[in-house]
């Protein structure tokens, strides 16, 4: 995000926040509707093309306020449409943001942080280091972006959190967007559209279970502990059964008996691919209402992993189906624009400076 005056910059301010902004004005609550209306839905950033402001209102809001949004440094489109955008973040570092359209529904892919400590071991991300935690106006504002550029003709009909950044180490950045992207007077999306990935920060999934409703996805990866340990360093901190039992407290909440939860699963040859795993996977979320998402892995420069054949894939698979376990092999997209899962880098200046490592307990709780 540029650089700013000591103008209150307006997006990532959920409701309430808004409304007390508003009240410091001397104007009214529905103003605040008003405005989020503008700036969310129409893609508005201009208080003077508010049209329905009083001109007086919309002169204060010009002295005191602003929308700003970060500086598009680089667009890139996909053969299959996939479109890639490098967004400023401040003076030294960007994060990716991704949008995938299908014929039903306009996903974007939106990143939490610059960089990210969890330190995956298939993840370009990660190998990129970290280096600080999106604010709530910085994480909606690529939304906005991407509404602007698209337009009305490619709608964004869902959002997920599964670019660069575990979300639930910035949770208290996230949880006022979630509210934004599900507020009528915001993006006004339906909760099973708005999804939150997570490498498995125990304390903060149980949160999220208190505060919002939504989609959850969990990037799990291995059966067992031994290899989850090498592949997601976080599962030192939050072994399996602590992970599982979290996910078992998700859908139990009243509000979400209805709903499962996501494991992706990255498949890594002659790693994690192998039947017997696939039989460990089936006994671990056996009693979870879920599905399993396997997602061919992505390579990137300086990788040891390789994808797993795509017969190997679809035996894994079947095996799940056989066991009733719902499974489905994600389609890889954007992968000539370095656009696809695990394959996010920007740019970012290292601050952590780590070797291979496990995520300490005050990253995983950022």
């Amino acid at each position: 995000m540029a650089a700013t005056t000591s103008k209150t910059n307006l997006l990532g301010l959920e409701r309430p926040e808004l409304e007390k902004f508003f009240g410091t004005l001397d104007a009214k609550p529905f103003h605040a509707r008003q405005v989020m209306q503008w700036m969310y839905q129409r893609g508005v950033a201009d208080f003077d093309s508010m049209t329905d402001l009083g001109k007086p209102l919309r002169t204060r809001l010009t002295e005191c306020a602003e929308i700003s949004l970060p500086a598009v440094l680089g667009d890139q489109l996909s053969a299959d449409g996939t479109r890639k955008w490098l967004l400023g973040m401040d003076e030294f570092n960007s994060i990716e943001t991704v949008f995938i359209p299908e014929d039903e529904r306009g996903t974007l892919c939106i990143s939490s942080q610059v960089g990210c400590a969890m330190n995956c071991s298939f993840c370009a991300t990660g190998k990129q280091g970290f280096n600080r935690n999106l604010t709530s106006a910085e994480i909606i504002a690529q939304v906005c972006v991407a509404q602007r550029v698209l337009g009305a003709a490619r709608p964004i009909t869902n959002v997920v959190f599964m670019g660069m950044g575990e979300p639930l180490a910035n949770y208290r950045n996230v949880l006022p967007v979630l509210r934004i992207l599900l507020d009528d007077f915001g993006y006004g999306l339906s909760k099973r559209r708005v999804t939150v990935s997570t490498s498995g920060l125990v304390p903060n999934l149980d949160k999220l279970a208190r505060d919002c409703d939504v989609a959850l996805a969990v990037s799990l990866h291995a059966p067992d502990d031994a290899l989850r340990n090498a592949l997601v360093p976080i599962n030192q901190v939050h072994p399996l059964a602590e992970l599982m039992a979290a996910c078992r407290r998700y859908v139990a909440n009243k509000d979400r008996s209805h709903v499962h939860v996501t494991f992706e699963y990255v498949m890594l040859e002659g790693v994690n691919d192998s039947l017997a795993q696939a039989r460990e996977l089936a006994v671990l979320v056996r009693d979870i209402p879920c599905k399993v998402n396997l997602i061919p892995f992505n390579s990137f420069p300086g990788t040891r992993y390789r994808r797993s054949p795509q017969a190997m894939i679809d035996r894994f698979g079947e095996y799940l189906w056989s066991r009733g376990i719902v499974t489905i092999t994600r389609r890889t997209r954007g992968e000539d624009i370095d656009a696809a899962c695990g394959q996010l880098a920007g740019q970012v200046q290292d601050r952590i400076h780590r070797a291979e490592r496990r995520p300490s307990s005050t990253e995983a709780l950022a």
